[in-house]
């Protein structure tokens, strides 16, 4: 059997990291795209290997002799590679070298794991094409396919328009298996005429699919998943790349990430967000307006502020909205960073980083109110979290109020970002809060809205100067038109919310419920918020990247946060089935490994 792999192209979505290095030598993992590509060959004893070179030919050439001895290359060069596309390549390959056996033809830019070319070259069809199924953030070919595997249509790139439908459509991954009679007959000869006399700068799959058109010859599929392979077509790749291939790596890539997980094909139980909102209806309304969204710029600030105080009901001289509640944190550390501060212990990790001079209270799963008081005279601010992160634990807004009215000389800062899924009152629709002015609210909406991609968030106080002095602090054009759209489509939505926030506190519940019976559990905390925090048996640690590689499924552990030698973590609630497969699958494991 003869491998071809086509690697005569610059890599220029690769760009910079290929300006000075041959795409195929970047690494992934430790190993070049090449070496990959080149083991999994010799792997399945394929060791003759035609390479088509073009850009930086000689470095690629030079790297192959010196690392491959015991491999029969043979090298054709692409001169014309900056005009021509993988249509020239191939047919170079074709008038330069002797088909005597069949071929396998690969593209030099994926990542796979060696399997599928045993697979490949094991399959019973004559003509083979691995394909996957077609998911968001895939370009490229894709094909139809039809009973027992037949691919029925070929579609490249240049014939996907604006309208086109990926739906029951397969990404090829430009690795093919082709009979030596097939490749000599029929598929070099129209090939080469092709690109000789029509285009020489398109797509060998545009054959491919004439010929299937025409009948001429049957090619079959062989599904690969998803997670046995990648192609490393743009410089964001070789990060996904690395988490999907680098086991030992995926907890490190994720925790450093801290987002961006679209990227990844995970269950994240490690952020937190609304699993029942946005409704259906108000993603469609809002990818029925994308394009006046993408050609629009957002309000002022101003005139956010004004219809977020529609959706809220509160007044908008008390009110700044915020790109996320985290855009309030550099503000409050120019301001208050030297001030003396009391907070709960453990809690979000903003209000360690902004304050130096820090007292603590103990957060338990309950807030000592009498030990609270003793300590508030000795400082200036007054920090709650309410739910308290990662706890959940929450106390009624009138205990808080209560302290507020006592030290009218402190100034509160509660942030209430969980609020929502605790069935309480805000501070600021307590009855009375309205005379107050030493409190400032601080809420994320990201976290029960689940739309932590949009940001928004905002903070409250009838302090007006303070709030007047935040909102001189923001610049003018502060939130984008997906933002400010979501906002204006919320005022029809505020029903749905309230059921979206009831079915999570159902899970919730029920998740709870179903920890505590679990015998590798030492204990839940009884949370308000739509997380839970649990305390567990060490040998969980362990299963942190068996999950993540087996079942993809990602858990964050946060022992950090209490110091005492113990193990914890924090779950978000996702959906009822979600919850329960997770807690299925670490039960497997521990009946599995010996952990």
């Amino acid at each position: 059997m003869i491998a071809i792999i086509l690697a005569a192209g610059y890599g220029n979505r690769m760009r910079p990291l290929t300006d000075n290095e041959h795409k195929t030598l970047l690494k992934i993992n430790d190993i070049t795209i090449i070496d990959n590509i080149i083991d999994s060959l010799i792997d399945n004893a394929v060791n003759n290997i035609v390479v088509v070179t073009g850009y930086r030919s000689e470095e690629l050439k030079n790297y192959l002799l010196n690392n491959y001895n015991d491999v029969n290359f043979q090298f054709v060069n692409n001169k014309d590679f900056k005009t021509t596309n993988n249509i020239y390549s191939l047919s170079l390959a074709f008038k330069n070298i002797k088909i005597d056996s069949d071929i396998i033809l690969i593209e030099s830019d994926l990542i796979y794991d060696y399997k599928i070319i045993c697979n490949l070259i094991n399959d019973s069809n004559k003509n083979v094409a691995l394909v996957s199924k077609y998911h968001s953030g895939m370009d490229g070919t894709v094909v139809k396919i039809g009973t027992k595997n037949k691919i029925t249509e070929v579609i490249p790139p240049h014939l996907q328009d604006s309208d086109f439908s990926f739906t029951g459509k397969y990404k090829t991954l430009n690795i093919y298996k082709f009979s030596q009679d097939f490749t000599n007959n029929i598929f070099s000869k129209l090939l080469n005429y092709y690109s000789e006399v029509i285009d020489d700068n398109c797509y060998y799959e545009l054959v491919l699919g004439i010929l299937i058109y025409m009948q001429k010859e049957d090619i079959y599929s062989l599904l690969v998943d998803n997670k046995d392979w990648i192609e490393v077509d743009d410089t964001n790749d070789i990060r996904i790349a690395e988490y999907k291939f680098g086991k030992e790596k995926k907890k490190e890539i994720l925790g450093n990430a801290w987002g961006g997980y679209w990227n990844y094909e995970i269950v994240d139980f490690s952020f937190i967000r609304n699993m029942y909102f946005p409704t259906p209806s108000m993603i469609a309304d809002v990818k029925n307006n994308i394009e006046e969204l993408i050609w629009n710029y957002g309000s002022s600030n101003k005139i956010f502020n004004k219809k977020l105080s529609y959706y809220l009901l509160k007044d908008e001289k008390r009110l700044c909205a915020l790109n996320g509640a985290a855009q309030i944190y550099p503000f409050i550390n120019n301001k208050y960073c030297d001030v003396k501060v009391l907070m709960p212990s453990p809690t979000f990790g903003e209000y360690e980083k902004i304050f130096n001079n820090k007292e603590y209270y103990k957060d338990d799963g309950l807030f000592d109110f009498k030990k609270i008081s003793n300590k508030i005279q000795n400082n200036d601010i007054i920090v709650f979290v309410n739910p308290n992160n990662p706890t959940g634990t929450f106390t009624k807004s009138e205990n808080i109020y209560d302290l507020i009215k006592n030290h009218p000389k402190k100034l509160f800062i509660i942030d209430e970002s969980f609020i929502d899924f605790s069935n309480s009152l805000s501070i600021s629709e307590i009855s009375g809060s309205e005379l107050l002015d030493n409190f400032l609210i601080i809420k994320s909406m990201s976290k029960s809205h689940g739309f932590p991609g949009v940001r928004i968030g905002y903070v409250y106080s009838n302090n007006l100067n303070l709030i007047s002095e935040i909102k001189n602090s923001l610049p003018v054009w502060n939130f984008n038109s997906f933002a400010e759209y979501f906002l204006e489509i919320m005022l029809k939505y505020r029903n749905e919310f309230k059921i979206s926030i009831d079915k999570t506190v159902n899970d919730r519940n029920d998740f709870i419920k179903n920890m505590k019976l679990q015998k590798w559990v030492n204990k839940v905390f009884d949370s308000s918020a739509d997380f839970i925090l649990v305390e567990t048996d060490t040998k969980i640690l362990n299963l942190i990247g068996i999950l993540l590689n087996q079942d993809s499924i990602y858990i964050r552990d946060v022992s950090s946060k209490f110091n005492d030698g113990k193990s914890y973590f924090r779950f978000a609630v996702r959906t009822s089935n979600e919850n329960n497969l997770m807690i299925s699958k670490i039960n497997n494991h521990l009946k599995t490994y010996d952990v």
